[in-house]
């Protein structure tokens, strides 16, 4: 296998900015940027840091090939000259987990699937020269993403996806997925010195996913990924190495002022529990409050939030008047910014306020906003700069 390789690392739609970010900051290299992906280029310990570090991908693909078909004949014979023995021992366990396609002459995900599995079998029957394959090994899921009849073909390394961190065994209701409320909180200025409180915490994930950034604890340190099995690509001590340094980075002397509220008591201790699960339940500080008793004597906070937004129509009625108890109460919070995400059209309306700014972001296949209501910056802390520009000192 080449020593550089190429990765796809799916996100929710609205936040392959703040993706790209990321891997940029892991030190990879972005190759492209699309709808709902970004394409990098690292070594195979890329895979490894990219599923332990990354906040706000779905998944990490490694690519194995790339190229046009627009008949079933031409996806059988590109597909049958990827080097597949170069991925996949022989007892390879190898099947298309998933297929899809847009804007594409080939659009059946069944009669791709099978197609693809068939392609990869006649490869491996060439180079390890035998007609039945055992599969009684590891697992090797293979994703077909076909676009304007462009197919990319990759190996999943993930297994489950990566917004699994495995903190949150108890849900709420409608839960925010983890990854996407890490990407929400990376497009506002938020850091560890500024308060966060959500009014809405659920099950914690803003408040947990916030800590865990305030603390830099890696999303993926305490799971498991389908690659970490694949011994013929990648020894074990790879991915020790990977867990080490996600270990020595965590800040364990942080002090931050998160909090959460919900009106259900059964989910503040589910919240909790998810916390202490995450290792950051010292850092948050959840209680059963409604959103009109929302207040905060400090200035400059931030709230980030997920309210209801009525997927269920007798819900619906009661929308009003929440989302004018959430304009109540931002009005109380002087100097704050706060961050709403949802569906709920009249958001803005019944807030009583315009955003000043506005982002669409897919929750899965929903169509949500972002809404940014900008507070002021807070003043700039004075420097102790003494008159000579000596450092101060005190004499002994």
């Amino acid at each position: 296998m080449k020593n550089k390789c190429e990765f796809v690392a799916p996100c929710h739609f609205g936040l392959e900015a703040v993706c790209k970010r990321e891997i940029m900051n892991l030190g990879y290299d972005v190759v492209k940027v699309e709808d709902g992906k970004v394409t990098f280029t690292g070594d195979m310990a890329a895979l490894v840091r990219a599923n332990i570090f990354l906040r706000t991908t779905q998944r990490i693909l490694l690519k194995t090939g790339e190229f046009r078909a627009e008949t079933f004949e031409e996806l059988f014979q590109n597909i049958r000259q990827i080097p597949w023995e170069d991925y996949l021992p022989i007892d390879a366990r190898f099947w298309v987990t998933k297929a899809t396609s847009v804007k594409s002459k080939l659009f059946s995900p069944s009669d791709i699937q099978s197609i693809v599995k068939k392609a990869m079998v006649e490869r491996m029957k060439e180079h390890y020269h035998v007609n039945w394959f055992e599969e009684n090994g590891e697992d090797y899921p293979v994703r077909i993403s076909i676009y304007k009849d462009i197919v990319t073909v990759a190996l999943d390394t993930s297994g489950e996806s990566l917004h699994k961190r495995g903190y949150r065994k108890m849900v709420s209701k409608a839960p925010i997925e983890e990854t996407l409320a890490a990407g929400l909180i990376r497009l506002t200025p938020w850091n560890k010195d500024r308060i966060l409180v959500d009014p809405f915490c659920g099950s914690g994930t803003f408040p947990i996913e916030a800590a865990m950034m305030g603390a830099n604890i890696a999303p993926g340190m305490k799971r498991d990924f389908q690659a970490r099995h694949w011994e013929n690509l990648l020894a074990d001590t790879a991915w020790e190495k990977g867990y080490e340094e996600a270990e020595d980075l965590v800040d364990r002397s942080v002090q931050m002022d998160i909090q959460g509220y919900d009106i259900d008591p059964q989910i503040v201790k589910a919240a909790r529990e998810n916390a202490k699960r995450a290792g950051v339940d010292h850092l948050i500080h959840f209680q059963q409050r409604p959103v009109h008793k929302l207040r905060h004597p400090k200035k400059y906070g931030f709230v980030i939030t997920n309210p209801p937004y009525g997927e269920r129509l007798e819900e619906k009625e009661d929308l009003p008047i929440l989302y004018r108890e959430i304009g109540e109460a931002f009005s109380h919070l002087d100097s704050w910014s706060e961050y709403v995400i949802s569906a709920y059209e009249d958001a803005e309306k019944y807030i009583g306020k315009k955003a000043d700014k506005n982002r669409k972001i897919y929750n899965g296949m929903m169509k949500t906003y972002f809404y940014q209501f900008l507070g002021p910056r807070p003043p700039k802390k004075p420097k102790n700069v003494p008159v000579s520009g000596k450092p101060n000192h005190t004499d002994a």
